[in-house]
């Protein structure tokens, strides 16, 4: 059993559909959930108000890796699983159901159109009453699910590199459903040097015994 191609096309794909679809650049989005027994990858399209439609649902079987999708078939009234062989099928079948998606979806919802949104970010190196600098973020990850418990609360992270200055951004988006169903998205971002970084990893990796799991 390995992930190594499940992986590789989790790194590659959100590139692989934003250089061929400028709809997507603009509306899709994707998130990794490597813990599940299938991991799978999720695509969506976030709304004014925090929340995420998804569109599509891709699976991987670890034990003959390959990845594959579920469709309803409602003559037979059961779900059929499509093999999805290689990354250019991959990318045609979340390309077609993201169209599927937008064909059907017949309400009016208001998407942050913003260009720049996957790219800028917002950093205030000295306090709350200090000025608030806009920089370029090029991410090399996708959201990936580091926590969810209930579909109430969900922890995620993200990695991505400064373009002025090579820095490393780690981006950690706290989602909590409140009692009301109200979404509540709480964003923070760690820039680090290329030397922070060895010396945090290897600072967590000596005391991961220590750690307690969430509760």
């Amino acid at each position: 059993m390995s992930l190594e191609w499940f992986d590789r096309v989790s790194g590659e794909l959100q590139d692989h559909l934003k250089s061929i679809c400028e709809k997507y650049d603009r509306n899709g989005s994707m998130i990794v959930e490597r813990g599940s027994k299938h991991p799978r990858i999720e695509f969506y399209t976030e709304l004014d108000d925090n929340e995420r439609d998804y569109f599509s649902t891709l699976f991987f079987d670890p034990y003959n890796e390959e990845f594959y999708m579920e469709s309803f078939e409602p003559d037979l009234g059961q779900v059929s699983k499509v093999i999805l062989s290689d990354i250019e099928d991959i990318v045609d079948a979340v390309h077609e159901s993201f169209h599927n998606y937008l064909e059907e979806d017949d309400t009016d919802y208001e998407y942050d159109l913003d260009m720049d949104d996957d790219n800028d970010d917002l950093y205030d190196p000295d306090g709350a009453d200090s000025d608030i600098y806009e920089i370029d973020v090029d991410w090399e990850t996708p959201e990936v699910t580091a926590y969810i418990q209930d579909n109430e609360v969900e922890v995620t992270y993200q990695f991505g590199i400064v373009q002025e200055t090579g820095d490393g951004v780690l981006k950690r988006i706290n989602r909590i459903r409140t009692a009301d169903d109200d979404l509540i998205k709480d964003e923070t971002n760690f820039i680090f040097s290329k030397e922070e970084a060895s010396t945090i990893i290897a600072m967590i990796a000596s005391h991961m015994d220590s750690l307690s799991e969430m509760e």
